[in-house]
């Protein structure tokens, strides 16, 4: 494996794992009634490669699944950046 490739997956990784947690954050906020992540803040997380890992969050979460962007967005942005992830590894 090159050096790049495994930089790509360590990125992929860190930005999935800090994504899901930014989902679980919102929720409990949400819960608590405190201030939630701006939607547009987290489709840039989900943009730049944080899809998957919100996608789960969104699935084992129950959260944002009401709102047809995130429903049927996230799947759609997670697959396209799990292809082209694979693409390039």
């Amino acid at each position: 494996m090159k050096g790049n490739n495994k930089v790509l997956i360590i990125y992929l990784i860190i930005l999935n794992v800090a994504a899901y947690y930014v989902m679980k954050r919102d929720k409990l906020s949400a819960k608590k009634g405190e201030w939630r992540t701006p939607e547009a803040r987290l489709w840039l997380i989900a943009i730049i490669g944080g899809a998957p890992g919100m996608w789960l969050a969104m699935k084992k979460l129950r959260h944002k699944t009401k709102h047809p962007s995130f429903r049927y967005g996230l799947p759609l942005l997670s697959m396209f950046i799990t292809v082209l992830a694979g693409w390039f590894i």
